[in-house]
């Protein structure tokens, strides 16, 4: 059955954005990067129609960019433009069938669609959406079991960040803010206890399917490598020109040192070689003054980036760190027997989060097949 016939959309309005404040004046207003978040900080200041409130509970898709649907939880809000409301008939579609069934499709849609800045997604393709047509008891039942699989999912996700937290709380417990330095531990420049502060290749080499890892920013996340997500690689010939710039090794520290993301920062996971991108700052720490583990907490704790951000960054249009800025970031040093210490706490903490990614995307590949099942009316 098409989505057309089985539910209402409404589209946001265009309210005029001079009406709109961050004071809190007015009713909270849901623009289209509030989908993702669900939570406003805008607020519309003006008269509106009844028509467009969006309360808890409401499917809404953002239109522009990433084609998501969210059960609204921001409270009570108006629907601005390039967000719609969808609610499903009475008597013909299940709302829990509907959230859970239509985002596959969204997400179709969007890999399909070209786009020179942003993608935009029409009410006409919203319409054409395709849900499999079967009787209201049986879209019930099949929401029911989806929802346990995605709070089973849910569950495991909030594990691992439950496990990042405490992770967190023992770097503060342990060395204090590494801002205000309460402790008041040594402090020297990065460059004093490194034995290498370089970055990676300055040219881009054409990606193949396999060879050598190519890193980039778009791989480092907070804490951890992440290359198996979007994977790129080059070939013998183009690593063994660039390899020899700056060897990444098991360990060694990596920071995003250009772009949005600059100042994320994550160990080499690597125990073979890889090749670097330029936006990628490498850092090898001198064991016995700095613990890597240490240090890449040191980089991620948010009130170091700020710091580290307001008084090295450079850059117009792109703002990066250069390798002569990095090696006088100032750290603190506290003693590298406590460093050793904190390591093998976050180790032991490591160890639990691979067994938890392990029950996710178990948990991830039940609710998939789920999916796939109610797609065909198999559940």
């Amino acid at each position: 059955m098409k989505l057309e016939n089985c539910v209402d959309i409404l589209s946001g309005y265009a309210f005029k954005s001079k009406l709109f404040n961050t004071e809190g004046k007015g009713i909270p207003i849901i623009r289209i990067r509030d989908v993702t978040s669900n939570s406003v900080s805008t607020y519309y200041d003006g008269s509106y129609n009844e028509e467009y409130l969006i309360s808890n509970g409401d499917l809404l898709i953002g239109m522009d960019g990433k084609f998501n649907l969210i059960e609204w939880q921001g409270g009570k809000a108006i629907l601005n433009q390039r967000v719609c409301k969808i609610t499903p008939k009475e008597n013909i579609a299940d709302k829990g069938f509907v959230k859970f069934l239509v985002p596959k499709s969204l997400k179709e849609i969007e890999d399909k669609t070209s786009f020179v800045t942003v993608k935009h997604l029409s009410v006409k393709k919203i319409k054409e959406i395709e849900l499999p047509e079967l009787p209201l008891k049986t879209q019930q039942r099949i929401a029911a079991i989806l929802d346990d699989a995605a709070a089973l999912r849910d569950k495991t996700a909030q594990l691992l960040t439950e496990y990042d937290l405490l992770a967190q709380s023992i770097f503060l417990e342990m060395f204090g803010d590494p801002v205000l330095n309460q402790e008041e531990w040594n402090k020297d420049k990065l460059i004093q206890v490194s034995k290498q502060i370089t970055d990676g290749t300055h040219h881009s080499p054409k990606p193949t399917k396999t060879g050598y890892p190519y890193v980039t920013a778009k791989h480092i996340k907070e804490m951890s490598l992440e290359f198996d997500a979007k994977p790129t690689f080059v070939d013998k010939t183009a690593h063994e020109e660039i390899y020899a710039r700056c060897q990444p090794e098991f360990n060694d520290v990596l920071l995003i040192k250009d772009g949005a993301t600059t100042g994320v920062a994550c160990l080499n996971s690597f125990k073979e070689p890889i090749s670097l991108l330029s936006s990628v700052g490498l850092i090898k720490p001198n064991k016995q003054l700095v613990n890597p583990t240490f240090l890449v907490f040191w980089f991620n704790h948010s009130g170091v980036k700020q710091q580290l951000i307001r008084k090295f960054m450079s850059g117009a249009a792109i703002k990066r760190y250069t390798i002569s800025k990095m090696k006088k970031f100032d750290l603190i040093v506290p003693p590298i027997e406590l460093q050793n210490q904190f390591a093998e706490k976050i180790a032991l903490i490591e160890q639990q989060k691979a067994l938890a990614k392990q029950e996710l995307q178990e948990s991830e590949d039940l609710f998939n097949c789920l999916l796939q099942k109610a797609f065909k009316g198999a559940l």
